[in-house]
């Protein structure tokens, strides 16, 4: 099951296996996804639109820190 938090009003989702971002997070959040290259840092646009960083981080905690720091700026 995904867990959220909330920073500076933006809504961070880390997902678990098997879920997805679409059925997951809402219009202007983060996700934060884990495949075999590490974690991903999603941005979820207005209209559903996904983008991410071109690489994923080595952790949870630094896929975090990195959207706390997205959010800081109102994604």
């Amino acid at each position: 099951m995904a867990t959220k938090l909330i920073h500076r009003r933006v809504p961070i989702f880390t997902l678990a296996d098997g879920e997805t971002i679409a059925a997951t997070c809402t219009a202007n959040s983060i996700a934060l996804v884990r495949d075999d290259a590490g974690w991903w840092t999603c941005f979820v646009g207005e209209d559903g639109a996904v983008e991410r960083y071109d690489e994923p981080f080595p952790s949870q905690e630094q896929a975090l820190w990195s959207a706390k720091a997205a959010a800081e700026f109102g994604i």
